[in-house]
């Protein structure tokens, strides 16, 4: 009797698996239910219709400016915060590290609950201010995103770049500039890619905080509600193809930082 001879790639097939049933299999039905029509005609007049139509294309834009704020809102919040912590003596960075992540092991219902509370105890009523209302949750929610990637970046870089563009002269601010800076791009664009897709879709802080306007995600919710599969796929594919767009010029730039990187070290 021949042995059972084992390989390490067998352990892919149960992940080759998962994909093909829960990625693969729904990806097809969303491409079909896109370019077909009720009589299940191929066509593309679901697409012509969403970039032709005014409510549809606010919607786009809508989304994009909101992710577009609320990731620079985190940026702004979550770079110098992360700075600060990656270099500081601090002994408990771990810990208070953790103080910025532990919101997140709280049920998102619970978090967006409470802070609707605040907000309504400082304006009184919400309906005043939708957008910035929905900046404010955005940056609450997905705050945590970005510091975590650029805290890793800063922390690893090499200290022996500082000490050695201070020996050529450089003050702290031109150090930081020159060398630290520059060093955490690819946390930055961790940072970026980990915030500005996922608030492109997330309607529940909107409906939360009583901001009526749609964005992509309540948009397709919106159309599958209602059997509309066609034009609900269709609108899944343009955020499908967003997200792919943002992801490849994201790790463009972050393979581009790597080599730059390499060269100057």
């Amino acid at each position: 009797m021949g042995k059972i001879r084992f390989s390490r790639k067998q352990l892919c097939i149960p992940y080759a698996i998962y994909l093909f049933c829960f990625v693969f299999v729904p990806l097809l039905v969303l491409m079909y239910y896109a370019f077909t029509d009720a009589d299940g005609h191929v066509t593309i007049q679901n697409f012509i219709n969403f970039f032709t139509q005014s409510n549809t294309m606010g919607t786009l834009i809508y989304s994009l400016v909101l992710a577009f704020v609320t990731t620079v809102v985190c940026l702004l919040i979550a770079y110098p915060v992360a700075f600060i912590l990656a270099k500081s003596n601090l002994k408990n960075k771990a810990m208070i590290l953790m103080i910025f992540v532990m919101p997140m092991w709280i049920n998102f219902t619970l978090r967006v609950t409470a802070l609707k509370e605040i907000l309504t105890a400082i304006e009184h009523n919400l309906a005043f201010h939708p957008f910035l209302n929905s900046v404010i949750g955005m940056t609450y929610d997905f705050l945590p995103f970005m510091i975590m990637p650029i805290y890793s970046t800063i922390i690893g870089i090499d200290h022996n770049l500082l000490e050695a563009a201070r020996d050529l002269g450089a003050g702290s601010i031109k150090a930081f500039l020159a060398v630290t800076l520059p060093l955490s791009v690819p946390g930055i664009i961790s940072g970026i890619t980990m915030v500005f897709l996922p608030a492109m879709t997330n309607y529940v802080v909107l409906d939360m905080l009583y901001n009526s306007t749609y964005i992509m995600g309540s948009l397709i919710g919106s159309y599958f509600s209602a059997y509309d599969w066609h034009n609900g796929s269709m609108i899944a594919i343009i955020l499908l193809a967003i997200i792919l767009i943002v992801t490849l010029v994201t790790g463009k730039m972050s393979e581009e930082q790597s080599e730059q990187k390499g060269g100057a070290l």
